[in-house]
């Protein structure tokens, strides 16, 4: 439903000293504002309580009028627009109210293009082909686009073809050092740079659909940073799979993370795996078989003796292949299983994935571009971070090298 409040800009009173009467308009998570060419004197607003109260003044009686009906037709305009598409953004209904058709507007707006985007990203979301994280991640980094343009130019949205360069620059430099979430000032690096390809993926996304002649985040060229990943090595891998924990939580939870090291899924696809994921080759192999949440891209294990071994052990005492248990109670335990097994790392979900890319794989010869495609990633180059950290392997293989020529 459409929600309009009218409020007064004090700042900017006329001659009469009568400041203008704004109207901001909200729905589905949209917000926009819209001057209603009405003004009144800030001490009759506040006395009559934004003209609610019972008025005597003729002329504030016509001013209430006058803003009913810049509702009333508001909410026609609206509605008549909505018939033809449900998921049109508040920024055309104002410009067709204010007698701008497409032809005349100067192209999509910024908050048009997000709204757009994820509304079709959340029908991906639906049909179980996208995440629902990654969802929520474009929700938010339309959030944080509404706040910049709030903070640096004192609007709540932009022309797309008004984007320059200082403007995604200015962008990158707010999200980087002054965006505020969950009372933490700044995004790292990596995270800000995936907002910024958002931002290009939801811009490609309606120049696609014709909304959209060029994409102004295209000279955007923000890297990520490469940091060496986190794994185990064979040997503490055995330490953990060969320690038995008394409590039963913690043997769920080491038998779920090794999981994962000898299949690679990540939390999400993990925990949605069952029986019907399992399939047979014609060599009698095993088999899981799914599509990664993120990428909606096939992500296609081989079920290795450790893995088959986990599966029988739970067989039949879920929904579920494995135990279901949440990510933020999983790296508390995790925590607790690395100091019983005298492991200094850091244990997450994300070390036993990095750990199947390594130590289980690339570390026994598999080829890369079959890690590759295990892994789910959408290119090589992703699965290539993993082989630059295995340099120890290469004097393993030069020690035995060493030896024969000793």
């Amino acid at each position: 439903m459409l929600k309009v409040i009218f409020y007064l800009k004090a700042g900017k009173a006329n001659k009469k000293g009568e400041s203008p009467i704004f109207a901001r308009v909200s729905y589905n998570q949209q917000s926009i504002t819209m001057t209603t060419g009405k003004s009144i004197l800030k001490e009759r607003w506040l006395f009559t309580k934004n003209l609610r109260t019972v008025l005597k003044l003729e002329k504030e009686k016509v001013l209430k009028h006058s803003l009913d009906l810049f509702q009333l037709n508001l909410e026609k305009k609206f509605n008549e627009l909505t018939k033809v598409s449900p998921d049109i953004s508040l920024v055309q209904v104002k410009n067709e109210f204010n007698g701008k058709t497409t032809s005349q507007t100067k192209g999509a707006s910024i908050v048009e293009i997000m709204d757009k985007h994820n509304v079709y990203f959340e029908k991906k979301v639906t049909a179980g082909e996208r995440s629902k994280a990654s969802f929520q991640k474009y929700g938010r980094s339309k959030e944080l686009l509404v706040n910049f343009m709030k903070q640096q130019y004192g609007v709540e949205d932009f022309p797309s073809n008004e984007v320059s360069s200082a403007f995604v620059f200015n962008l990158e430099s707010y999200l980087k050092y002054e965006s505020n979430f969950k009372g933490r000032i700044g995004i790292r690096n990596n995270s800000m740079v995936k907002y910024m390809r958002m931002y290009k993926t939801a811009c490609n996304y309606c120049i696609r659909m014709g909304l959209l002649e060029k994409n102004p985040f295209n000279l955007y060229d923000g890297k990520l940073s490469i940091k060496d990943a986190v794994f185990l090595t064979q040997e503490e891998l055995d330490r953990i799979e060969n320690k038995k924990f008394s409590v039963e939580r913690l043997e769920r939870v080491k038998d779920v993370f090794l999981f994962s090291c000898y299949t690679g899924y990540a939390p999400v696809d993990a925990s949605n795996l069952t029986a019907s994921n399992i399939f047979q080759d014609s060599s009698d192999s095993l088999w899981i078989m799914t599509n990664r949440a993120k990428t909606a891209i096939r992500a296609n294990v081989p079920i290795l003796p450790p893995t088959l071994k986990i599966i029988n052990k739970y067989k039949n005492l879920q929904i579920g292949l494995i135990p279901q248990i949440s990510n933020q109670k999983m790296n508390a335990y995790l925590k607790e299983i690395a100091d019983l097994c005298g492991i200094t790392k850091n244990l997450t979900w994300y070390v036993a994935r990095h750990t199947f890319a390594t130590t289980v794989t690339l570390g026994n010869g598999v080829r890369i571009e079959n890690v590759s495609s295990m892994m789910g990633h959408t290119n090589i180059k992703q699965t290539q971070h993993y082989a630059k950290v295995l340099d120890v392997n290469v004097m393993e293989d030069m020690t035995k090298l060493k030896q024969k020529y000793s």
